[in-house]
């Protein structure tokens, strides 16, 4: 096995370049393409999210490996490697299987235990199956991981630990209130009608706003979740639709507004939300030293674009809830704040707009012009570490960002979208709360553990044990096989030599003789391939292939014969569960 891991997410970048990083769904296609067409690689696979981007491969060469990987993520984001490389972080092997195991059991997620990544992990499988990039060990590890992340939530308490998005963010808005009584009686605005906008506008219903705006660039599948939401059992809530371009009325009657979309630019600027809350603070709406100059001005330099244009469905925050369902035994909180909330209808719904026309979306820049001297010079730097210390450090805690008194917000921003949808300057207007990614990651790193935490971990490190073993066992199973095959042909051949000197053989005596020479080289073969398969399932065990091979010179092509008519056999058993 040489699973290799390269990456960054929330915990080691910083969000202004995880949201530059971030790929569209076709550059994660070609990315997967152009892994599995470069040399040191055999399998890819791409686990995309809302805060990490990740490039599994299984490798043949680790220094290799490293600097292909960080090049190919540097080109298909189109953040230069240099830049990109000291957030990137490497796994490799045992590590690389403990970190994908603890990204599915929610530990490494910005919200501790929340479980929307087991959908995302299960879509990066079904998309590594379908191009054909998932060979044997991707599928096994990718599959183990979901086991993995199901136990985790059925064994113990890990949900307690942690919250959905959704509601983790409404309760930073909140600022301690509870979230019921704070949303009591207020108008809210949600900005898309995908899978995460949906889970928003339900949570805010049950929570008890008194109306729901849904805005979308395709207007009936906003009507349509408006509708779900108002044939809602447990909520008086009003919803309606409206078009994108009423987005700036709406948000001058809007408390609180929800935006998660794939627009690959700014859904509300800075000026559009200082023109929303105009007149409803009873000073000028630009903070302090800032007054002088046009919000605008401290953006966060993010192309601005009409909130009536560019704007995509939600698949740039693909947190698919029918692939939640779908996972047997599985609850989090957030998905419990739906539960309630014709659920059926609600996943069909997300599920149709997540499939949906993404034609509206802006297209990437071109990946940027790659300096060949310092792009080595960076890769080298980055495989020493991971080879020194097993892992590039992943732990980055946000800079804190000082709050001068203002007064208290009229209106309420929530912004769940990666690339973001509201200009961070929106943060230096009076009379505004925003809450983003970049604060969530800053407010969940110091959000206490819970005690089932532990358990996880111990269930994660047994996991991994167990999936190094089995792939070990599996590793030298071609190699048996083939030391089979090979007795069996002599077998075969000294029994046609039989059959030359003694042509007066009946067919009974034929078929004694036959018999006992196969059980003789079965008996003989039993116990050292019993044996050699459990010493290969051991720590260090990778070497009685090559040792069995090379006692009973068999020939390489034929266990690689073996090994890839395997890979085929289960790629199309995986092919066929999913389908």
């Amino acid at each position: 096995m040489s699973l290799l891991v390269v990456g960054l997410s929330h915990r080691s970048s910083p969000v202004s370049v995880l949201e530059r990083a971030a790929l569209t769904t076709d550059s994660q296609v070609k990315l997967l393409q152009d892994t599995l067409a470069a040399e040191p690689a055999a399998e890819a696979a791409v686990l995309a999210t809302c805060n990490r981007i990740e490039l599994y491969a299984d490798v043949d060469k680790f220094h290799a490996g490293v600097a292909e990987l960080s090049t190919l993520l540097a080109q298909h984001s189109g953040v230069g490697l240099e830049e990109l490389t000291p957030y990137l972080y490497v796994h490799y092997e045992d590590r690389a299987v403990h970190h994908l195991f603890s990204v599915a059991c929610g530990l490494d997620s910005m919200v501790v235990g929340e479980g929307q990544v087991l959908g995302q992990i299960k879509d990066a499988l079904a998309t590594s199956q379908e191009l054909h990039t998932a060979g044997r060990l991707l599928n096994d590890l990718f599959q183990q991981s979901l086991r993995v992340g199901k136990r985790a939530h059925s064994e113990t308490g890990i949900d307690r630990a942690g919250q959905s998005l959704v509601t983790f963010g409404l309760e930073q808005l909140s600022s301690g209130t509870a979230v019921d009584a704070w949303a009591k009686g207020k108008r809210a605005l949600v900005i898309g009608a995908g899978s995460m906008s949906s889970l928003a506008a339900a949570t805010l219903a049950r929570a008890g706003v008194a109306e729901i705006v849904i805005a979308n660039r395709t207007l009936d599948r906003a009507e349509r979740l408006a509708e779900i939401l108002n044939e809602g059992n447990g909520t008086d809530v009003s919803a309606r639709a409206v078009p994108m371009d009423s987005v700036p009325l709406e948000l001058t009657r809007a408390d609180v507004a929800v935006s998660c979309t794939g627009a690959t630019g700014l859904v509300l600027t800075a000026e559009s939300v200082a023109a929303a809350v105009e007149g409803r603070v009873g000073e000028p709406v630009v903070h302090g030293a800032d007054s002088g100059r046009t919000a605008s001005g401290a953006s966060s330099g993010r192309t601005a674009m009409s909130a009536a244009t560019g704007v995509g469905t939600d698949d740039g925050c693909p947190l698919d809830l029918s692939s939640v369902q779908g996972t047997a035994g599985f609850s989090v909180l957030g998905e419990a704040a739906v539960a309630g909330m014709a659920a059926a209808e609600l996943e069909q719904h997300a599920a149709w707009v997540d499939k949906g026309d993404a034609a509206g979306r802006a297209p990437r820049a071109a990946a940027a012009v790659l300096d060949p001297q310092a792009d080595a010079e960076a890769i080298v730097a980055l495989a020493a570490a991971a080879a020194t210390v097993g892992r590039v450090p992943e732990r980055r805690k946000p800079e804190p960002v000082a709050e001068a008194p203002r007064p208290a917000p009229v209106l309420a921003l929530l912004d769940l979208a990666m690339p973001r949808d509201i200009d961070a300057a929106v943060h230096r207007l009076l009379g505004v709360r925003l809450v983003d990614i970049e604060s969530l990651a800053e407010a969940s790193a110091d959000a206490p553990m819970a005690a089932d935490v532990d358990l996880v971990r111990r269930i994660v490190a047994d996991e991994v044990a167990a999936f190094g073993a089995a792939q070990r066992a599996a590793h030298i199973t071609p190699t048996v096989v083939a030391l089979r095959t090979m007795a069996a042909d002599v077998v075969a051949n000294e029994i046609a030599r039989l059959d030359g000197r003694l042509p007066g053989l009946d067919e009974k005596q034929r078929g004694e003789i036959t018999q006992t020479v196969r059980r003789v080289v079965d008996k003989l073969l039993h116990a050292p391939t019993v044996r050699v398969k459990q010493l290969a399932a051991e720590p260090g065990g990778a070497g009685y292939a090559d040792a069995l091979r090379t006692l009973f010179d068999l020939d390489p092509e034929t266990v690689a014969s073996v090994s890839r008519a395997e890979n085929n056999t289960e790629n199309a058993k995986n092919r066929g569960r999913d389908e």
